[in-house]
């Protein structure tokens, strides 16, 4: 017999009204929950451990306490301003070379 089961979390949306992110300032944040579920074969059974409540945008990805104090803010990783193809200079807004046609970053 094969037992395949553990433990996964799952994330509940509290609040459907979204609130401004103070990491980047878009109205994208909602008051989310992750709560962790024993599963059988990939099916969640029932809750093992509750999560405490907290606000994550959903467009930058920062997690902030209920209040707004911003706690987790993913880092942003600069854009080389060289291509690392052709080693052609390249402006920071670019995501492609407009030289060679590599991605940059």
């Amino acid at each position: 017999m094969i037992f395949i089961g553990g433990v996964q979390p799952r994330t509940k949306v509290l609040e459907k009204s979204p609130r401004l992110c103070r990491a980047c300032n878009f109205t994208a944040a909602y008051l989310k929950r992750i709560d962790h579920y024993l599963s059988l074969f990939f099916i969640p059974l029932f809750p093992v451990k509750r999560g405490e409540p907290m606000l994550i945008c959903d467009s930058c990805g920062a997690v902030m306490s209920p209040t707004g104090e911003v706690e987790w803010r993913p880092q942003v990783e600069p854009k080389p301003e060289v291509c690392p193809k052709c080693a052609k200079p390249v402006s920071p807004e670019f995501e492609y070379c407009p030289y060679c046609g590599g991605r940059l970053g």
